[in-house]
Parts: structure tokens; sequence; C-alpha cells
């Protein structure tokens, strides 16, 4: 009998014995709708067994799989025979314990048919908001993807309160995508893609395949997801938005063809390879544009003429034999600039206590050098109640000649504190000279040191390192 050493170096010589382009990291996220059905809760096996087959087939390519796996909830009522999600919460939390167990027992049951061993990592945003808990469950991904093991994450629904919730798994899948430095993150819907129009109503309408900026786009995501879910198409630009800040291809594609996830990396990385410039192109073909059936409605309307996009081309070209089309998806190209591991952390690990408002020399002098840090004459006001090194929310301030200030828009960024919002309410607009007077002690110049601090890009939405 094999000892445990040689087990775990068998999977290791996998990625070992990739004779193709380099490993990448996958993650893959299913939702609700994708794992169990709307209404009767039952698991959708042909469904599962299929995205199984794809992420062994990606690891016997040398690849690093991640799920992110929602139905707890759904395969709990199924489990307890309950037809409707019940509101209260302790109800909810209790339901969740059993589907959980019972969730995680069917993905093993899966995978173990194709010898693939999986595990479980449930995460609330309290176990990361510590740094070194989040460099510990860094350290965890990292190891069991070494030992070849498919990690399958899920929120702790048993315990996570609205407080320390992540909000969505569409949410947790791109904070994981970045925690793992990952290369592509999969978001598994109802829809195929993105469209210039909403296709059920323009017949013109064409696919969307690479979408540059996140930014630029006027979507309709009035409807919500499922009823069993949390998320819809809003979530998801979300994530995406969030992924790509990190440097991670985000990619929205159709949860009922999973083995979509193997030709689409398989395409993407055939461009790369022909494109010396990394630059997409268009493939030359003309698929038949899919009419949307989905709560999601993800139609984009209009497009602005600063949205750099590629769409399928509605007339027939020469098929490119060598290259040919991949399955209907959206790509969103990862930002140039990635953030940094630590700025990650700091915008998407931790959840805000309260509000420093500060003037527009200080958000300058932040953004321009990785030097300054936010000294106490840049404060202007200070809302909410929290400690030193509780992570708060940065506003940008325009100071008024005749007093008071004016918000000049959404939160900007986050620091970690080096002083409570009741010491920081005593000496703003200070000189950091002043900080002992005012306090009777000092624990440094700065009301948060630069490395603590991190800022989102434009509109507050993409997020920029400095």
């Amino acid at each position: 009998m094999n000892s445990a050493s040689e087990h775990i170096s068998k999977f290791k010589d996998i990625s070992a014995t990739n004779k193709g382009p380099r490993p990448l990291t996958i993650v893959i996220k299913l939702g609700t709708s994708s794992v169990c059905g709307e209404k009767t809760h039952e698991p959708l096996l042909s469904n599962l067994s299929l995205l199984v087959e794809t992420s062994c087939r990606l690891r016997r390519e040398g690849h690093r799989v991640i799920l992110v796996s929602s139905g707890a909830i759904g395969i709990g009522m199924r489990r307890l025979d309950i037809e409707k999600r019940p509101k209260h919460l302790a109800v909810i939390q209790a339901i969740a314990a059993v589907g959980q167990c019972r969730l995680i027992a069917l993905w093993d049951e899966l995978f173990k048919q194709l010898r693939q061993p999986v595990a479980q990592i449930l995460l609330t945003r309290n176990d990361i908001s510590d740094r070194t808990q989040y460099l510990n469950a860094v350290n965890t991904f990292s190891e069991l993807l070494n030992m070849g093991i498919i990690p399958i994450v899920n929120e702790n629904d048993t315990l996570s309160v609205n407080e320390i919730k992540f909000g969505d798994n569409d949410t947790l899948s791109a904070i994981t995508a970045g925690m793992v430095n990952a290369d592509y993150l999969f978001l598994m819907t109802d829809v195929d893609c993105l469209y210039t129009n909403n296709p059920r109503t323009h017949p013109d309408a064409k696919p969307i395949e690479v979408v540059d900026d996140i930014s630029m786009l006027n979507v309709d995501v009035s409807t919500a997801g499922s009823s069993l879910g949390t998320g819809g198409m809003s979530t998801k630009l979300t994530a995406a938005r969030l992924a790509t800040s990190a440097g991670v291809t985000t990619i929205i594609t159709n949860s009922s063809t999973p083995s979509n996830i193997f030709h689409i990396v398989r395409y993407i990385q055939s461009l790369k390879t022909e494109s010396s410039t990394g630059t997409p192109t268009i493939y030359h073909t003309s698929p038949t544009i899919l009419p949307v059936v989905s709560t999601d409605n993800p139609t984009i309307t209009p497009l602005t003429a600063a949205t750099k996009l590629i769409t399928r081309p509605s007339t027939p070209a020469t098929p490119n034999l060598s290259n040919p089309a991949p399955p209907l998806h959206t790509r969103f190209l990862p930002k140039p600039r990635a953030l940094r591991d630590r700025y990650f952390w700091i915008l998407h690990g931790l959840a805000p206590h309260g509000t420093v408002y500060i003037d527009e020399g200080a958000y300058r002098a932040l953004t321009r050098t990785d030097k300054a840090g936010l000294l106490p004459v840049g404060v202007v006001d200070v809302t909410g109640s929290f400690a030193q090194q509780d992570a708060v929310s940065l506003v940008v301030v325009k100071r008024l000649p005749e007093g008071g200030y004016q918000v000049m828009g959404k939160e900007v960024g986050r620091a970690l504190v080096n002083y409570s919002s009741t010491e920081i309410a005593r000496i703003k607009g200070e000189k950091s000279s002043a900080i002992i007077e005012k306090l009777g002690y000092a624990d440094g110049e700065y009301v948060a040191y630069r490395d603590n601090t991190a800022f989102f890009g434009k509109e507050g939405k993409e997020m920029e390192g400095h």
C-alpha cells in the first residue's frame, strides 16, 4: 500500500509532466441554480458530473482548479423536505448546516469516481479580516493545489451574519481568485454571455466576447437571480471588477455546458501564443446569436464609444481552421497594473467600521507617492465608532471658504488606522507635532501609514495599486 507521501507526489507529478502551455490557476464559480433545481431543490447530477469531468480534464493538463460552490441551503431544503426558503436567520443557518454536509459529500462522491481528491474550505469575512488568518488561508490554498487537490469553497452560511458575510458567492469567488493569484475566474450562469443589446427585442444584437473597461458599460441588471440564490448579473459584474483589479481574467459563460471552460481556456491560450501583441483577435466564424432565457437579463445598452469591445461578426467570413471559434462567452480583461496582495486584502478582506473624510491635498499626496502617509492635518471629519487598527472607508471632501466641507464623491479607498475614531476626532486638522498635546501621547505621526492605505480606481469601481 502506498504511503501518504507517495500518494501526494503522484498528484504533484501531473503538473510536472505537463508539456503544453504553462499550468494555470483556474477558479470556477457555480451558483445555486447550477447546483440544484430552483423548485425541486434536487441536485442537477448531469450538470455536476460534467463539471467534475471538466475539472479533472483541466487537472490532467496540469492546471490548478478551485471550485466555489453555492447550493448548501438548496440542498438542505431538499434533505429536510422544505419547499419555501424560510426568512428567519437561525432557521436558514440550520438548513445550511444540513445542506453543507450533503453538498460536500455529493462533490466528494462525484470526484471519487475519477480518483480526484477534494477538500472543503468554508469562509466568512471574519476569517480573512486578520492579516495572519488571511495569509494562513492563502497558504492552505497553495498547499492543497500543490498536492493536486481541488479545494471546494463556500461561504460558511451556518455562522455568517450580515456583518461578516461576503454577500454572495460571486464576490467570494473573486476574492478567492485574488488570494491565489488565479489566471482565470469563470462565473458560470444561465446565459451564454453579454450582448450589445437585448436579443429578444433586437435580432441584430451581437454577443460580446471581450470587454476591456467594465466601468464604461451601462448594463440593465434590474432583475435579480434565482429565488434560492443571492446573485444576478449585477453581482457578476461586481465580481469581474474586483477580480480584474487583481489581474485575473474573468469569464461569464453558460453553466449548462461545463466543457466550455476547457475549450475557452484552450482558445485564449492559443490567442496568446499566436499574437505577439497580446491583443485578442476576432475569430472568423458567424455563430448563431442565441436568445437570452435568464432571470439575470444581461442587456448592455447603450455602448459608449470609449468602451473597448470585441464582438462576434454578424456576416460569414473565411473560417480560421487553426483557431476555431470558442463557445459563447464574455471575457473581461485584467487590469495592466494588478493590486498588490496587501492592498487587495485591505480593500476586500476587511469590512470598514467607519469613515474618515480627507481633503483633496491629502488624497493627492497619498495617491502620488508611496512614502506619504495620512497626516492628521489632512483629516476633515470622522464618523462611526472604530478602534485602533480597524479598517475605515476614505472619502474625499472639499473644504469650503466659509467653513465646513462638501463631499466630492463616493468612497475612494480604505485604510487601517493608527488611532481610534475618538482620537482622530480630537486631532483632525492638526499638525503631527500637536498629537501629544491633544491626546497626551502619540502612536505615530500618521493617522494611517501608506502601506496600510489602498485606493479604488475611477468611480470607486476598478481598483489600482499605488
